[in-house]
């Protein structure tokens, strides 16, 4: 019973992404989690255009936005905007919600793909050999248990016990002490855009719900209170008019919190069979709302790899997890933090050079594009090796189809290959532009593109169904 193939630590947005990813493809996993049950409380607010169309692959995505509100865009500092609307995704907006909606529904699809999920477990250490990992805890009567697996994730955020164990640093440095966060009524609220502002020494955000509740995040650089202090609402209102110039007809608070900030990221995702995700593997500023939607979209390019090699594909591909996605957590880091850096410029000098520049580059919509593209995720694409089609590694979910979409074909496969417009096969999805075949993996990444009916295409096929087993889909093969 204590024997998995693979054993996740945290039951997190990226714990539980993974979980069910592994359990989907049929691998068995357990995940060991210290909390009894999840928190009602938590930080993060904002769901992303790329993260929604991972989420609408696996057929979550629908009941996740009647949660909260769909924000096309950003208004910033000095009557400046960020427009999402023009995001090239089927979700050109931010979903502002709880990030306990999120939290369930993951757990829910772990749950349902056959995924065992224990709570109430204190991981104390790990180790591992060339078998294989074993993980040491506590469970709730304070007796001492042993798990084994072939492979083991730490998900388990910034105090990773998982990282820890392997002897990973953390390098990097605390960025800001105390930001405050709370869930407020305003009876005269904004547009239904996030209004992010700025004064001297502080800045705040305000994002809507959609049911007359905002979440805020406020900072001000000379609160020196340390962060497991309860927030001050005088404080945190003042912040508040001081950043966006209105407290919006403040009224009530049902729940408040701090939290402190740090930027750090570690060196490698991997140590031989154990492998970081989420925040156990970067943590950064709040600017964006990327922390969640990056550990998300880290545990599927991990799990569908799990998958593949448990099932007797070359190990090798593990390595592609750090060499795809460190990348895009060492972006992350520099976007966000470059951004609160903006957001807290001292001097009347820089703040009124920041506006300048800002309104200048936001005039251009190539740059909105790309900035946009940058926050949402939907920008973010892996290097082809030479000789590859120049399209591999790009995110294949904007491609339109005939009949349907491409999220929606992954719900029900793993690679799944579509055809070019003109393509006599009747049993794979055609494409409805003039764009080449592709193959896409199961993270909605293109893996091949070229010609379906090729000798290459042959090729890719016998190379694909070789390394990954039984991961092709029948449309596939």
């Amino acid at each position: 019973m204590n024997h998995s193939d693979v054993i996740v630590v945290g039951a997190g947005p990226a714990g539980c992404m993974l979980a069910g990813e592994l359990a989907r493809a049929g691998r068995s996993v357990t995940v060991l989690e210290k909390h009894d049950a999840p928190s009602p409380l938590s930080r993060a607010f904002g769901v992303h255009a790329r993260t929604l169309e991972i989420l609408d692959s696996r057929g979550l995505a629908e009941d996740l936005l009647s949660t909260g509100a769909h924000t096309p865009g950003l208004k910033l500092w000095n009557g400046l905007s960020l427009d999402l609307g023009a995001l090239p995704s089927q979700f050109p907006y931010l979903l502002v919600t709880p990030q306990t909606n999120v939290d369930s529904r993951l757990e829910e699809y772990a749950r349902a793909s056959g995924a065992r999920i224990l709570r109430g477990v204190e991981v104390t250490g790990l180790e591992q050999n060339a078998d294989g990992v074993v993980v040491r805890g506590t469970v709730a009567d304070g007796s001492a248990q042993e798990w084994t697996a072939s492979y083991a994730a730490g998900t388990d955020g910034v105090h990773s016990i998982v990282r820890t164990s392997i002897g990973l640093d953390f390098p990097g440095r605390e960025l800001l002490r105390s930001i405050m966060l709370a869930d407020v009524r305003l009876v005269d609220p904004p547009n239904g855009l996030i209004n992010i502002g700025a004064g001297k020494d502080c800045f705040a955000f305000v994002a809507p719900f959609g049911d007359g509740w905002f979440r805020v995040i406020a900072c001000d650089r000379t609160d020196t209170a340390d962060v497991a202090a309860s927030v001050d609402e005088t404080r945190l209102r003042d912040v508040v008019r001081r950043a966006l110039g209105t407290d919006y007809g403040w009224t009530d608070v049902r729940w408040s919190s701090r939290f402190s900030c740090d930027e750090r990221q570690v060196r490698r995702y991997r140590v031989g069979r154990v492998f970081l995700a989420g925040d156990a593997a970067h943590v950064h500023s709040p600017a964006g709302g990327q922390g969640m939607n990056t550990g998300i979209q880290d545990a599927m390019n991990l799990g569908w790899k799990l998958a593949a090699v448990l099932g007797g594909a070359d190990e090798k591909i593990l390595d592609t997890y750090h060499d795809e996605r460190h990348p895009v957590g060492k972006l992350v880091l520099r976007s966000s933090g470059a951004t609160i850096r903006m957001l807290l410029l001292r001097s009347v000098v820089a703040r009124t050079l920041r506006n300048i520049v800002s309104a200048r580059v936001l005039r251009r919509q190539r740059a909105v594009g790309r900035i946009a593209g940058t926050f949402s995720g939907i920008s973010i694409s892996y290097a082809c090796r030479r000789g590859e089609h120049p399209l591999v590694g790009r995110r294949a979910v904007q491609i339109p189809l005939i009949d349907g979409t491409v999220t929606t074909a992954l719900r029900d496969t793993t690679f799944l290959m579509i055809g070019e417009n003109d393509c006599s096969r009747t049993d794979i999805p055609r494409r409805a532009d003039h764009g080449p075949a592709v193959l896409v993996r199961p993270d909605g990444y293109i893996a091949w593109a070229g010609r379906s009916d090729s000798n290459q295409w042959q090729a890719v096929r016998d190379r694909w169904t070789a390394e990954c087993s039984a991961s092709i889909s029948p449309a596939a093969t």
